[in-house]
């Protein structure tokens, strides 16, 4: 690739924009060879202000709801073509477009076969629209749709399991991944680039707009999720979990205490142990504690 940026700046994003830091990850992953359907929501606003573009490879944005029917086009086109085996394609969505308004158009896409790569950038809300809480918003946070006040303590719904209902159509690889983890996202994009077939990879990247923390920190909040144990990264190929980043438990207070949408559970301790418990079944469901290891004379 050289010196070409394939994800240019001059974009418009937040200052501190995890999604911005994602994306220019996956594309520079992905190579030149790559075609791109994208749906509305933040990444598509801040990156395409007409009459401009920050992408240097073709781009086709879709509705909200049906990138991966766009993705699922452009690989059929491609094979009639002969031309699928030498060009990447990737299907883009935010939370709200992946786990809500575009679920059905994914699960067909990932049950017909198509070799496409699924990205979901999980800002985990609307906040392209004014905040709204999505089905992968956490439990107990505080969205201008589920208000934190005296008769709740935020949303009343768990993160919807995404990995998960894309591991159920059988499809060979699915992954999680990080912001705060740079090298991590790369080298799931090019394994997940290099198998044949239906691909998903949810990454979680923080929006300092939305999540109410400083723009200097958007890294160590990305991590901080990760190491409570809020947000796994896991790996499957095959149905089978191949990888996992094993982590020392912090408490989740860390994470919570550095974002004004969890602001007001920290006087709460009834909801943060719930919040806890969440980080702990997650700890034990894939195996997540470094176990010390026994010293030996």
């Amino acid at each position: 690739m050289g010196d070409r940026l394939l994800y240019k700046p001059g974009h418009t994003a937040c200052a501190g924009c995890g999604q911005a830091i994602a994306a220019r990850l996956v594309i520079e992953a992905a190579g030149p060879n790559t075609i791109i359907a994208n749906n509305t929501g933040c990444l598509e606003v801040f990156t395409t202000r007409y009459p401009e573009s920050a992408w240097d490879v073709p781009w086709i944005h879709s509705l909200f709801e049906n990138c991966a029917a766009v993705a699922s086009g452009i690989e059929a086109a491609l094979k009639y073509l002969g031309k699928k085996d030498s060009i990447n394609v990737i299907a883009q969505a935010g939370d709200g477009g992946t786990a809500d308004i575009g679920l059905q158009a994914l699960s067909g896409m990932l049950e017909r076969g198509h070799d496409i790569l699924y990205v979901c950038y999980d800002n985990e809300a609307y906040m392209n629209t004014g905040i709204q809480r999505s089905g992968l918003t956490p439990y107990d946070t505080n969205t201008t749709t589920s208000p934190a006040g005296s008769k709740s303590a935020g949303n009343i719904r768990p993160k919807k399991p995404m990995p998960e209902i894309a591991l159920a159509h059988g499809i060979p690889y699915v992954a999680t991944s990080s912001a705060g983890y740079l090298q991590d996202i790369q080298r799931k994009v090019k394994k997940a680039l290099s198998i044949k077939g239906p691909k998903y990879m949810q990454i979680h990247v923080p929006c300092p707009l939305g999540w109410r923390h400083e723009s200097n920190l958007t890294m160590d909040v990305a991590r901080l999720a990760v190491e409570t144990g809020l947000y796994p990264l896991i790996e499957y190929e095959n149905g089978a979990l191949i990888g996992k980043r094993q982590i020392s438990p912090k408490p989740v207070e860390e994470y919570l205490k550095t974002q004004g949408r969890f602001k007001h559970l920290l006087n709460n301790p009834a909801e943060l142990k719930k919040v806890q418990e969440i980080a702990d079944n997650n700890i034990k469901k894939y195996g997540l504690k470094v176990e010390s290891q026994a010293s030996s004379s």
